[in-house]
């Protein structure tokens, strides 16, 4: 495919990428716009691109909208008070690709003023980092969702993803990487940019060189949580557009409830391994490595480790990129074969299949409901 192919038609590990931006909106905006106290939901796409493409692919701007539209007459509009309003910011430095998004938006009628504000600019990304750090800042009643697609990752840096979300822990960040391409330089004599890129990630933890993309691209989300720290979220989703090719999304949020929503958007498009896409379809062979039931190896050194309960459970079954269906699965298995004791905080023995391993508050009671123990 030509240079110019590639910028004006969508690719199919790019349909892959705004499927699971639109797989999450969906999700996202129907949460947020029923939670009842978000007045405004504010989208940004910092790098958006021209949104609609010559071969008829949709990009992320236009995704975003339909998921917005859609919202809006499914939910919002029913509601008395028209409330949240969706604001969409969309951003790219070549104004001649604004110029085609805002043409599109207006021929396929994506966007009206009921919904909210529609913004579409071409400023450099670095300036856009710093006017939306003191922008997040003064939300009140309000959530940002920041989406980074940038072209390679020589301007992209660990403080920026931070520092958005340190602003008020009501923003959350998408951020795809081609991590082929920086894995292939790291075997073969780093350049600065990733070097730098590497360095920051390194502050919080050991970098090492591999010898496969897979652990390549699980180092950076180990160096990404150790950098934002654990009072956040962080899951990547493995894009294989061939067999030598591999992009990746980073996904970032302080809210385990959103974090869940974008767990459950990557198993509806990967019901196998809910970690990836591949281009031929065969998801199955597409994490060799993982064959095995990793989750019910790392549930049995937890449960070991000190007494744990239903939402502790909830929790690090999140953080292993699985979703709390799995844990039941695996936690009937070994009621049937009379290994897992459910304990009530009583003492008193649950009902079988009485797990409660969901989303609580973190002041409800419920979050400690029963407790597991291994025989």
């Amino acid at each position: 495919m030509t240079k110019k192919d590639v910028k004006t038609n969508l690719l199919n590990h790019s349909d892959a990428k705004v499927r699971l931006l639109g797989e999450y909106l969906k999700r996202y905006l129907s949460i947020i716009s029923n939670d009842g106290f978000t007045e405004k939901i504010n989208i940004y796409d910092l790098f958006c691109g021209q949104g609609l493409y010559d071969d008829g692919g949709e990009g992320s701007p236009i995704v975003t909208l339909r998921q917005v539209k859609e919202t809006y007459y499914s939910l919002i509009s029913k509601k008395p008070n028209k409330l949240p309003k969706i604001n969409c910011h969309f951003n790219d430095i070549d104004q001649n690709k604004i110029e085609i998004l805002r043409k599109s938006v207006k021929d396929k009628s994506l966007h009206y003023n009921d919904f909210g504000n529609l913004e579409l600019t071409s400023n450099d990304y670095k300036q856009e980092v710093e006017r939306l750090k003191n922008l997040i800042k003064t939300f009140k009643n309000q959530k940002g969702f920041i989406f980074i697609d940038p072209y390679g990752y020589k301007d992209i840096k660990s403080e920026h993803i931070k520092s958005l979300m340190d602003c008020n822990k009501k923003t959350e960040v998408l951020l795809w990487l081609p991590t082929q391409h920086m894995y292939r330089f790291a075997e073969n004599g780093t350049p600065e940019a990733l070097l730098d890129f590497i360095e920051e990630l390194t502050q919080y933890k050991e970098w090492k060189k591999t010898d496969s993309v897979w652990k390549f691209i699980n180092q950076i989300k180990d160096g990404f949580q150790s950098y934002v720290g654990n009072q956040y979220f962080v899951d990547n989703f493995s894009i294989q557009k061939e067999e030598n090719t591999v992009f990746c999304l980073y996904f970032f949020t302080s809210h385990i409830k959103g974090f869940e929503k974008m767990l459950e958007a990557k198993w509806e498009i990967d019901s196998e391994q809910g970690r990836g896409w591949k281009y031929s379809g065969n998801v199955p062979d597409l994490f060799s490595e993982n064959k095995t039931n990793e989750l019910e190896d790392k549930l049995k050194i937890f449960l070991k480790e000190s007494r744990k309960y239903n939402g502790d459970v909830y929790e690090f079954t999140l953080r292993q990129g699985y979703l709390p269906t799995h844990t039941k699965q695996i936690f009937e298995e070994w009621q049937k074969d009379n290994i897992l004791d459910v304990i009530l905080s009583n003492g008193e023995k649950a009902r079988k299949k009485s797990f409660y391993i969901k989303y609580f508050k973190s002041t409800d009671q419920e979050i400690k409901k029963v407790y597991f123990s291994l025989k």
